[in-house]
């Protein structure tokens, strides 16, 4: 840790333009981890950190506004209550009534905290004889939100509990208050029939369940957001086979012939979804940003870590938009898909890990 801690400190004060302070803060976190076995960070190495590690994550488009992300400092919580309640703050922050705020609520790194969820707001999934109901990717989660004792309505779209864990406490389940959750009915600017698959999508993805490194510390439990770009709902997970599986439906109310690959359906039918998505939530004033504009503001993002001294990392893969990818530049280039520090990790899920006092 104590190679991690310095190399942190250094790059933070430094990029902070304060280097008359590193090597006071230096000595105070090797002797705290000499002594102790460990450091706290200060608000401002903290912020900092959760900001430089937006800043770095290989696989997002959105990095550009990395150093407007609004951090909140919840180390100090213990209670499942207390955490809870931050969440929902969180939310409620994080939504601000559609004009989403990049967030990020970071709980302690030594109290063994973990948030169950994969994302704070997102839809249950059930496994039923006919099929599954709702989204097939949160079947397994259900299930053991159903073992803790919550029951869902059986719809397409429930909104699932939150599922926290202190240590190896019994986890605590703790319904969402509807009026804190934003969605966003969807429909198209030019077919009607489309508002009779009666779909929607929450207004804002919150990661709840990676892992936060800064300077040799993990914070396990610190969910963070950005807002949406149309293609995460309307190529992935209302189009996905695994997921909601819309595209042959959509088809097939286009006119479209599905029974052949030459028809091109599945890519007709893809881009009235994204165009549904956007349309909807450009019309409901919920903030989303289109695939196009997601990679000119990449590009921006480059330009900017250029003029820093700084070559911008990348997981091409993920970079690239998975509706009409070759029409972006990122197609056309490629990135070192190196993991800088600080950084966002993924982390084995809770529920796995260990099995809590029953």
């Amino acid at each position: 840790m104590h190679q991690e801690a310095e190399a942190f400190i250094r790059q933070c004060y430094g990029e902070l333009g304060k280097d008359s302070l590193i090597e006071n803060r230096v000595d105070e976190v090797i002797d705290s981890i000499e002594s102790t076995g460990t450091y706290r960070h200060t608000y401002e190495e903290l912020e900092y950190g959760a900001k430089a590690a937006w800043r770095n994550s290989n696989r997002c488009i959105g990095r550009l506004f990395w150093d407007s992300l609004q951090v909140f400092d919840c180390r100090d919580l213990q209670t499942g209550e207390e955490i809870r309640d931050a969440l929902f703050h969180h939310i409620e922050f994080a939504t601000n009534k559609g004009r989403v705020r990049s967030t990020i609520t970071i709980f302690s790194p030594e109290s063994g905290i973990r948030i169950w969820n994969h994302q704070l707001i997102r839809y249950a999934g059930y496994e039923e004889e006919t099929g599954i109901i709702g989204d097939p990717a949160s079947v397994e989660f259900t299930k053991e939100c159903q073992k803790l004792g919550w029951k869902g309505k059986g719809s397409r779209f429930d909104i699932l509990p939150l599922v926290i864990q202190i240590g190896n406490q019994k986890p605590k389940w703790f319904s969402i208050p509807e009026a804190i959750v934003m969605e966003v009915p969807l429909r198209h600017p030019k077919y009607n029939w489309f508002a009779d698959f009666e779909l929607k999508w929450y207004a804002v993805p919150i990661i709840s369940d990676m892992r936060l490194e800064i300077g040799g510390l993990s914070y396990r439990a610190a969910p963070f957001n950005g807002w949406y770009m149309e293609t995460e709902i309307g190529a992935r997970n209302l189009a996905d086979g695994f997921r909601y599986n819309m595209l042959p439906g959509v088809a097939e109310a286009m006119g479209l012939n599905i029974k052949r690959n030459t028809s091109l359906w599945k890519d007709r039918a893809l881009i009235e979804l994204n165009q549904a998505v956007i349309h909807s939530y450009k019309e409901d004033k919920v903030s989303i940003v289109d695939h196009h504009s997601a990679a000119k503001q990449f590009q921006l993002f480059q330009n900017n870590e250029r003029k820093c001294g700084r070559e911008a990392t990348g997981d091409w893969t993920w970079l690239i938009p998975p509706v009409s990818p070759a029409t972006t530049e990122i197609f056309h280039q490629s990135f070192e898909d190196r993991m800088d520090s600080p950084n966002y990790y993924y982390q084995k899920k809770a529920y796995e890990e260990r099995k809590p006092e029953l």
